[in-house]
């Protein structure tokens, strides 16, 4: 068996050597062949040459990928996945939150028959804020999105080849992979490992693009907030409806005492702000809509392990495609 590792890079200069060192004694151990598929999404440190090192030292194992600019993770993935000609093949980061080691329990567990073996991390060592938000966000979006998200479970997983082949043959543009692993499906086991303390640098993830990327979460796999918007401006003119009746009896009642200046302030505002944020949801799907229209590719490539010139992989019906700049 062909085992592949893919690994998106971003500014990974300080810990890519010992990650690389790592990975391939442990690989060295198993059965079978392996090869190392590297992505350099757009760094600007030493990440590139680093690759082009390591490339040259192992040709036979080790290639890679670098993007004409940084095109963020899932596409990196993405682009990992399309280079990867494994039977299996094992996304992990490199900055060693991913322990190596755990390599060889996915490969076994692969042999049982599992398309997808799932290493799902403790949030041992996180911030008490960090978890209790995690926990609630995933609380909040499996009530609403149309697949499972486990808390603690990311990309570090192995898959087979008929997962990253239906992986692939999913072409939307706005991609959340976390949702997209669940949906395909296929036999999936889970294992839990400790927390691994990144060992240089800082993590790439700040709170708004944890924001950002938690909300692409919850648009990508369904439309009930669009569902909620009806239910919620439903109520809304319910409620109106009630409060305008108790406003024209006790009107007929006690008659007109006070002119509702405030309460009609308030009212207004209120609405006012629903208004914006059911335009902010309506305008999120249309702009999913619009990306995905203009059919871009995800990602360019300026370079690989081979050198420059064209490359174009074209999926049948589809316009995936890719270019390699001269270099």
């Amino acid at each position: 068996m062909l085992l592949s590792i893919v690994v998106p890079c971003f500014n990974e200069d300080a810990v890519l050597t010992r990650f690389h060192s790592r990975v391939s004694d442990e690989l060295a151990r198993l059965d079978g062949e392996f090869e190392l598929v590297y992505v350099d999404d757009g760094s600007r440190d030493r990440t590139l040459p680093l690759l082009r090192e390591l490339a040259a030292a192992d040709p036979g194992r080790v290639r890679f990928v670098s993007f004409s600019r940084n095109f963020g993770k899932e596409a990196a993935m993405l682009a990992g996945l399309r280079h990867a000609v494994g039977d299996a093949v094992v996304i992990m980061d490199a900055d060693l939150q991913h322990p190596p080691e755990l390599v060889h329990r996915m490969v076994a567990l692969h042999a049982e028959g599992y398309d997808q073996v799932v290493a799902r991390r403790t949030r041992d060592g996180d911030r008490v804020t960090r978890t209790l938000t995690a926990r609630l966000y995933y609380w909040a979006v499996n009530r609403l999105v149309d697949v499972e998200l486990v808390d603690g479970v990311g990309d570090f997983r192995l898959l087979s080849r008929r997962t990253v082949d239906a992986l692939l043959g999913l072409g939307e543009y706005n991609r959340f992979s976390k949702g997209l692993f669940a949906w395909v499906g296929f036999r999936t086991t889970t294992f839990a490992y400790e927390n691994a303390v990144r060992e240089q640098g800082r993590s790439k993830w700040s709170f708004g693009k944890l924001l950002n990327y938690g909300l692409d979460g919850l648009l990508s796999f369904n439309n009930k907030p669009l569902r909620a918007a009806v239910y919620l401006g439903l109520l809304l003119v319910a409620l109106a409806a009630g409060y305008a009746a108790w406003i024209v009896g006790d009107a007929l009642v006690n008659g007109v005492d006070t002119p509702g200046y405030v309460t009609l302030l308030v009212a207004v505002t209120a609405l006012a702000g629903v208004q914006m944020v059911m335009v902010g949801l309506i305008g999120e799907y249309v702009g999913r809509i619009y990306y995905e229209v203009k059919r871009r590719p995800h990602y360019l490539v300026g370079e690989t392990e081979t050198g420059g010139g064209e490359v174009d992989t074209r999926a049948t019906g589809d316009s995936l495609w890719e270019t390699v700049a001269p270099k």
